[in-house]
């Protein structure tokens, strides 16, 4: 199984590049390629832009490593109850890519933490259902609340109630991959 790995934000200190690392390592016999936002920096996503300049190759190559994956885990930076726009970018330029959809019917892991009590639940809830739309099959959301508070660096989630959550997320997933 390949997996492709990325977290919604540009930030150098990420914790959803951390949660989504984090999370990868429970997949020990798969391939994982983990992307950072910032190899893949375009210019804002416009209508003019993108009839003066075409769609740039960084986008086309985003989305071969979504086609090319069977599964993503993906965790979402909430800014302002909302994606990041370093997310929001990619997602519009891979968007405008003829013939195709962003996520190529991929199953998706969907994850969101944040510093805060509700663990980006908002960015969390509006990408459960605009990603179907866009050819995203979520087949799991978890949110980390309080990222500070319920995760270390060295070993991961810390509180023991959502550890487990966790892990019967993973194990529903690793289950989805048995029955296709």
């Amino acid at each position: 199984m390949k997996i492709l790995a990325f977290a919604g934000s540009n930030s150098s200190r990420s914790i959803n590049k951390k949660l989504v690392t984090f999370v990868s390592t429970f997949f020990e016999s798969a391939t994982i390629e983990i992307l950072d936002l910032n190899d893949y920096e375009l210019p804002l996503f416009g209508v003019d832009k993108q009839e003066r300049t075409g769609i740039p190759d960084l986008a086309h190559e985003f989305s071969d490593k979504i086609k090319n994956a069977d599964l993503l885990l993906i965790s979402l930076a909430e800014n302002n109850g909302s994606y990041s726009v370093a997310f929001k970018n990619i997602f519009d330029w891979t968007s405008r890519i003829p013939n195709q959809t962003v996520f190529h019917e991929r199953p998706i892991f969907l994850m969101a933490t944040s510093p805060g009590g509700r663990g980006g639940m908002s960015v969390l809830e509006a990408a459960e259902k605009r990603f179907p739309f866009n050819g995203g099959r979520v087949i799991e959301t978890f949110s980390l609340p309080s990222f500070n508070k319920n995760f270390d660096e060295k070993k991961g989630i810390t509180d023991a109630e959502l550890l487990q959550l966790l892990l019967l997320k993973i194990e529903n997933v690793k289950q989805s991959f048995e029955k296709d």
